[in-house]
Formats: C-alpha cells, sequence, structure tokens
C-alpha cells in the first residue's frame, strides 16, 4: 500500500481489508503496541516480543518494515531502517491462547465432570514480558493470516498422585499492558474459533500442491547480514512479480503457446500441469483468483482448522476468562466471514 493513502481517508477505505489494516494504522500512529492472541492452528508469526519500524520506503514510497520475521520477508515488505521515512516504531507481542480443561479424579461421576469450566492459558515464549500496549487482537491473519499447521487442541497433563491438573499461566502479563495505557482498541477475528482455507476446496489436492511449488518461500538460515536479507526479499519480489504477470498473461488467454512461454522460465515449469487441470474442470478458469490463492502459499499454508462444538465452547469459555479481566476497551471491532462452517 502506498504509505500516504493512510493520510487520504476516502482511498484508504477502498485499500483496507481483513489482513492488512494493522500495519497502516501503525504508520499513521495510532498503535504502537499490537498484542495477538491466537489459538494453536494460527502461527503466522513467532511466538515473543518483535520491535521493528514500520514506516515509508523512499524507493517504492509503499509501508514497510524492519522485521526480520518470516511473515514480513515472505510478503517482500522487510527494508534496512535507513530506508524508512518517517518510522514509526511496533513493539509485536505474540502469545498462544490454549483452550484448556479441568481434570477430574477418578471415581466422579460423568454429572460433575460436566459441570467443569475450562480454564485458559496463555502460553508465551521465555522472552515474552510485560510492556506497554495500546491494541489487542485475537485476530491477525494474512492474509490473513500465514505458515499454520492443523493442531488439535492441548490440554494439560495432571498429576497421578493430586489428579491435579499443571496451572495454566494467568492473564497478569496481558493486564499489566494494558493497564499502563489509557486506552486500547480490542479487536476479535471469529476465525480464532474455527476457519477454513476456502482454497483447499476450490482447488483439487495436485493443484494445491503444485501451487505451494510456484510460490513457495524459501526461508533464510539464520545469522544473515543486511544484504543478505535485501537479496532473500528482492529475489522473493521479482518471484511474485513474475508469477503475477503470468497470470495476469493467462486471463488474456491461456492458450498453449502463452502457458509454454510463461513455463520456460526457471521456476515455473509447473504452470503445464497446473494450467491444463484447471481447463479439464473449468471452462473459464479465474486466474486472478488462482495466483490470489497462490500468494497463501509461501512457506506454509492458511490457516485451516474447522473445530467442533466442544472445542468452539472451550475457546469462548476461554475469551470470557481472558476478557473479564481486561479494562473496558476504547473500541471492538469483530470480523467474520459472510459463511462459517
Amino acid at each position: 500500500m502506498p504509505a500516504d493513502t493512510v493520510f487520504d481517508k476516502e482511498t484508504l477505505f477502498g485499500e483496507l481489508s481483513i489482513e492488512n489494516w494493522i500495519m497502516p494504522a501503525v504508520y499513521a500512529g495510532h498503535f504502537s503496541h499490537v498484542v495477538w492472541l491466537h489459538p494453536t492452528w494460527a502461527q503466522q508469526i513467532r511466538e515473543g516480543r518483535h520491535h521493528f519500524l514500520v514506516g515509508k520506503d523512499t524507493s517504492t514510497t509503499t509501508i514497510r518494515v524492519t522485521s526480520t520475521d518470516h511473515y514480513f520477508l515472505s510478503d517482500g515488505l522487510y527494508v534496512t531502517e535507513d530506508l524508512l521515512e518517517n518510522p514509526k516504531p511496533l513493539q509485536l507481542d505474540v502469545i498462544m491462547v490454549k483452550p484448556y480443561k479441568l481434570c477430574h479424579s477418578q471415581g466422579e461421576n460423568d454429572a460433575a465432570s460436566s459441570a467443569k469450566k475450562p480454564k485458559l492459558a496463555l502460553e508465551d515464549s521465555e522472552n515474552t514480558a510485560s510492556a506497554n500496549g495500546d491494541s489487542c487482537s485475537e485476530g491477525l491473519g494474512k492474509d490473513t493470516v500465514s505458515q499454520t499447521r492443523d493442531h488439535t487442541c492441548l490440554q494439560p497433563s495432571c498429576s497421578s498422585e493430586s489428579h491435579e491438573c499443571q496451572t495454566a499461566v494467568s492473564t497478569r502479563e496481558i493486564l499489566e499492558i494494558l493497564e499502563k495505557r489509557d486506552a486500547f482498541v480490542l479487536d476479535i477475528d471469529l476465525d480464532f474459533f474455527s476457519v477454513k482455507n476456502p482454497f483447499k476446496e476450490m482447488f483439487t489436492q495436485e493443484e494445491y500442491k503444485i501451487l505451494q511449488e510456484l510460490y513457495q518461500f524459501k526461508k533464510p538460515g539464520s545469522n544473515l547480514t543486511e544484504e543478505d536479507l535485501v537479496d532473500c526479499v528482492d529475489n522473493r519480489i521479482h518471484q511474485l512479480e513474475d508469477l503475477e504477470a503470468a497470470f495476469a498473461d493467462l486471463c488474456d488467454g491461456d492458450d498453449e503457446e502463452t502457458v509454454q512461454k510463461w513455463a520456460s522460465n526457471p521456476g515455473m515449469e509447473l504452470l503445464v500441469p497446473l494450467v491444463q487441470s484447471l481447463k479439464k474442470r473449468m471452462e473459464a478458469p479465474d486466474y486472478e483468483m488462482v495466483h490470489q490463492a497462490g500468494l497463501t502459499c509461501d512457506y506454509s499454508e492458511l490457516p485451516h482448522h474447522i473445530s467442533t462444538e466442544q472445542e468452539i465452547e472451550h475457546l469462548i469459555q476461554s475469551l470470557h476468562t481472558v476478557l473479564k479481566n481486561f479494562p473496558k476497551p476504547t473500541l471492538v471491532t469483530i470480523a467474520r466471514h459472510n459463511k462459517r462452517t
């Protein structure tokens, strides 16, 4: 997004969506601290505390960041600090929320067991501590949102002697963050409770696998220099630009000559079987949608976890446990899809 767009309200509204509104808000100066509470199946960003800058890239005039997390590298958003104009500091705390259930002693009847309420566990990394904050979010998506694996809900282990569950981490860390601020925004994404990757239904397993290969982001190694990181991002940007151009060309015509022309480029050989498969199933494939699906296939998939009713209930109870201890938010926003699973 062009950085100056954040100061043009009418244009901004047309550019924002569920997956990209937070960084523009940071650049505009509305937020300086974000706390992301996420379920076990949404792991787009590394657990823990992140400090980085959000600013205007002087070369592209778009919003860019200094974070080296794979989430930002795979989108080609990283730049060095010296290239940022009007940089704004951001602290991002990433904390996993697990729905915990009480354990019961042997011999308790089913009625007593069913009366027990699930408890919340906030699992944070060793380097996550209390700090100032002004935004708390249950959903930060990639688009929304990537980068995930399917996990079942976890429960704590019980002591064989006391039949008591291991104690969960309290909400103290988050409360300490919020109490040091005059105001905060509570943003809840209903994907926190259950989420479906729509592209898994839109494409066959083989087609989806090809998209993952075409759009794969090769994670860089550790201890890279700034030059290495810049090269990594440049290569990623060129990869995505080539794929965007290819599918834009296919929108105008997907004849064999056009497909072969693009497939002759390094790393794009799989375009041939992909287009062939799509054309067998569809009279006129939507190649723009194919590209959008591919953009979600970087270093892992979109979150995909269709929760059971019990899992949803446990997460609702967990969220209730957190929110009842919070001070009153200045603003509450809720993101949902028109069709739920």
